[in-house]
């Protein structure tokens, strides 16, 4: 017989651990039915049991940050009263150069990948301690910027309302105006302290005729009242602006600032631990907004108004979650990630991971006011060192 008449049956070549031809089903080697055929009779549908149930994913089809429930309205999200509420804010028509962080959301909820959510510093299993749901995006009609910040500020009156802590997933950082600002609603008018990562102050007082640029919030909320500049904590600035007049302004409401050259020169675990006193004190919450941008752009090249020289992941993700443990943080924001620019998902991801990070905060509070224990290969944290917001 020649090399050419030869059939290469389904036995010829079996693969030592499946007993199978190079790991292969039978039906891939022999005409019979097999799977997805398209010539095959339809069959009746094989009865479906609770095991099989349970292998199956609900929210396949809808993207959720986390594949956690989706919970739309507000009524359903009172009813629930989840721990935390994720919500988007799709808006970017403040921006000064790139835009595309109106697709932040959408994003980190369907392309970040997802590593699981076992926590291996804090030995915790996250959602085996919080009720985290989707709540779905603030309504930002194109073109209106008014109506927009007004539905965002609703969109996290209603979590709040609902008992939840708001995650916000913009969206450039003209969002954290009225975000913060339903915040301090809840927890009193000025008794709300932020800490602020950015390479930028964002505290201009107008910028080419708009109050609601993303280069303004932080001055707009000072100047209502709803957080007072002794709160005020910044961290990671570097660059080329703002101009001194608008330090000076800072200057004069108190507010704190730490360069990055100065958490190069001190470190970055002291100067934190200073933030963290400083928005702290006198306060009954803290609130936490991170642009990503304070990253160096070699980490987060997915943002709109990128500057060289930034932080490294390894210390923003260990610097939240210490602000996450040791503040009385009652909310979160997460700007400036602008997908379109983004290269292999470097930035959507580290945002992604910057509210795991958070999550992982807050989760561990919980397990230590129920008297959970920590498991492999995760540490305790010193439990006198974890501060509550007044209202939990």
């Amino acid at each position: 017989m020649s090399g050419h008449d030869h059939h290469v049956g389904p036995a010829d070549h079996l693969h030592p651990a499946l007993d199978l031809p190079y790991g292969l089903p039978d039906w891939a080697f022999q005409d019979q039915e097999r799977p997805g055929r398209l010539d095959a009779e339809p069959t009746e549908p094989a009865v479906t049991t609770a095991s099989a149930d349970a292998d199956e994913n609900d929210n396949l089809g809808l993207p959720t940050f986390g594949n956690r429930d989706w919970i739309g309205t507000r009524a359903d999200l009172s009813a629930r009263r989840p721990d935390v509420a994720v919500v988007g804010a799709p808006f970017d028509i403040n921006t000064t150069n790139r835009a595309g962080a109106r697709f932040g959301p959408k994003y980190l909820r369907s392309t970040a990948y997802d590593p699981g959510t076992y926590h291996l510093d804090l030995g915790i299993e996250l959602y085996d301690w919080l009720d985290v749901v989707d709540n779905g995006d603030a309504h930002c009609p194109h073109g209106q910027t008014a109506p927009s910040l007004r539905n965002i500020e609703r969109k996290v009156a209603g979590v709040l309302a609902a008992g939840a802590f708001p995650i916000v997933i913009g969206g450039d950082h003209s969002v954290t105006w009225p975000s913060a600002t339903a915040v301090a609603r809840k927890y009193g008018w000025g008794k709300l302290g932020v800490v602020h990562f950015d390479a930028h102050a964002d505290t201009a007082d107008i910028l080419e005729g708009n109050l609601a640029s993303h280069g303004t919030p932080m001055r707009r909320l000072i100047e209502s009242g709803a957080v007072r500049g002794r709160n005020f904590v910044q961290v990671g600035l570097r660059g080329y602006w703002p101009p001194p007049e608008t330090f000076d302004w800072m200057q004069d409401q108190q507010m704190t600032w730490h360069l990055m050259h100065e958490m190069w020169d001190r470190g970055v675990r002291p100067v934190i631990a200073e933030a963290i006193a400083t928005a702290s004190d006198g306060c009954e919450a803290v609130y936490l907004s991170v642009d990503i941008d304070v990253l160096d752009p070699g980490f987060a090249p997915g943002t709109g108004t990128p500057e060289p020289g930034g932080m490294t992941p390894a210390d923003l993700l260990r610097a939240v979650r210490s602000i996450a443990l040791e503040t009385p943080l009652v909310a979160l924001d997460v700007v400036e990630v602008s997908p379109p620019y983004d290269h292999a998902d470097n930035t959507v991801n580290n945002a992604h991971r910057v509210v795991l990070e958070v999550l992982a905060g807050l989760a561990h509070k919980k397990r230590e006011l129920a008297g959970g224990t920590v498991t492999r290969p995760g540490h305790r944290p010193d439990p006198a060192s974890l501060r509550y917001p007044a209202t939990r």
